[in-house]
């Protein structure tokens, strides 16, 4: 296939198209964003190198840099050399190929923030050279949340550095990491009801209203792809959830209901921020987060009278009741129990929300 406009702007988030005619030639699209690359092989070892972004690049434009980069190649000359001289900011993308198979695309999006913008006073600094007060210069910034992140992004790099042997030590140990205050907002069923009826009738209404009927993470849900619905029930692959089990949940009748028809991913959004903003405006319930409605739902299926072990089975948490021995021998899976109680759960949000 030649790479076109029209492929990049099909292209799924997280995946890759390699050109046909130019061999070595491809284009990646992250969660936003497509970025062009050369694939080539140096020593024997397989490399990556990327070329710009597309909407920087046009595909031709893009095609002509990776012709030069890869007759450079032949030449002896590795486009990736100036990176392990040791650069911060010329390291970054080399690291963010190797953290892409082990992140979910929403917390990449937000590791490749974090680098590229919020550390950009290091970019300049040879990675060596860094020291523990550039790291708490640069993070100085940023407060609260912010910047335990921003650290934690910072540390992981640098702790994938010292493994590549570009440096010694993680100058990111020691420095202060903030105390965080643990969430416990559980919405009353006032403030469930208020944001359901202000939902709006698109993806993200849609997304925002599986997750408090289903109590499952929100990068689960907004990434749903067709295969994972099997007999009305949701299976994700331990690649997809957080603890890298695999998870199957019986869908209440509210929520099969919400699903699109169509193959591939169920649905198309991403803009978070703006959406959360407009639907705290018109519901009029502000601080809260969308995870708040996980923990909304496992506390409300409690006082519905569903049992620990069945709400954790919902949740795919294995601490408490499946944990341990005990967890190693049961391997029930519950899925009657689990679908009464979130048939239930379900039914108690639609009795709320005509009130």
């Amino acid at each position: 296939m030649k790479i076109t406009k029209s492929v990049v702007d099909r292209l799924a988030p997280n995946t890759f198209v390699w050109d046909q005619g130019l061999i070595g030639f491809g284009v990646r699209r992250q969660l936003r964003s497509a970025f062009y690359l050369i694939r080539y092989r140096v020593g024997g070892r397989q490399r990556y190198y990327t070329i710009g972004r597309h909407g920087d690049l046009t595909p031709d434009q893009a095609r002509r840099e990776a012709q030069r980069l890869l007759g450079q190649i032949a030449g002896g000359v590795d486009p990736n050399a100036k990176i392990e001289a040791g650069i911060f900011g010329d390291a970054i993308e080399r690291y963010l190929a190797h953290a892409r198979s082990r992140l979910r695309p929403r917390s990449l999006v937000e590791v490749e923030r974090h680098l590229c913008r919020y550390s950009a006073p290091l970019h300049s600094l040879g990675l060596s050279a860094i020291t523990r007060r550039d790291i708490a210069n640069v993070l100085t910034s940023y407060e609260g949340f912010t910047r335990n992140r921003v650290r934690g992004s910072l540390s992981a790099m640098f702790t994938w550095a010292v493994k590549e042997g570009l440096v010694d030590a993680n100058p990111v140990v020691q420095t202060w990491k903030l105390a965080e205050p643990s969430r416990e907002r559980v919405l009353a069923d006032g403030e469930l009801r208020a944001i359901w009826l202000a939902l709006p009738d698109d993806d993200y209404g849609r997304i925002v209203k599986l997750l408090a009927l289903t109590a499952q993470r929100r990068d689960e849900i907004a990434s749903l792809q067709r295969n994972e619905i099997v007999e009305g029930m949701l299976v994700l692959p331990a690649s997809r959830t957080k603890n890298k089990r695999e998870h199957t949940l019986p869908l209440p009748t509210q929520a099969l209901a919400l699903l699109p028809k169509g193959e591939g991913q169920l649905f198309r959004f991403n803009n978070w921020a703006k959406a959360k903003a407009r639907l705290d405006a018109a519901a009029g319930v502000s601080g809260w987060r969308h995870h708040d409605l996980r923990r909304s739902a496992a506390s409300g299926m409690a006082e519905l009278g569903v049992l620990p072990h069945i709400i954790e089975a919902i949740l795919n948490h294995y601490s408490g009741h499946r944990a341990g021995v005990s967890g190693i021998y049961n391997r029930a899976k519950y899925l009657g129990e689990m679908r009464a109680a979130l048939q239930k759960w379900a039914d108690h949000i639609e009795r709320v929300c005509k009130q």
